[in-house]
């Protein structure tokens, strides 16, 4: 059965479009992208760099390091060969609270 942490509400999240959260001594990066919330790891696959420092570019999310860019929903990091960043399940409440999972979603492909 999937346990739900409550970490933010999405109001907090619009403004600022990312947050870094620690759920149970995992550091997770949100991001406020076209009205959906996505949660990924907060270190970057390639240089061990903040996610939630780096920008939101055209939907994708920007590594501060080398701005490599991932898709937020897949995590995959464009142009290099399928490597994906972990990324975990969102839901958002009625009243707008946002809760993840610290059960990672499998990556595709």
């Amino acid at each position: 059965m999937t346990q739900w942490h409550a970490v933010t509400r999405v109001r907090d999240l619009e403004g600022r479009k990312r947050a870094a959260v620690t759920v149970e001594g995992t550091t997770l990066a949100l991001f406020w992208i076209k009205g959906k919330v996505y949660a990924l790891a907060d270190t970057c696959i390639h240089e061990q760099r903040q996610l939630s420092k780096g920008a939101i570019l055209f939907g994708k999310i920007v590594c501060p390091g080398h701005q490599w860019k991932f898709d937020p929903e897949t995590g995959e990091a464009e142009g290099q060969d399928g490597r994906c960043a972990p990324t975990y399940p969102v839901q958002v409440t009625e009243d707008g609270t946002v809760l993840v999972s610290l059960e990672q979603v499998e990556a595709v492909g």
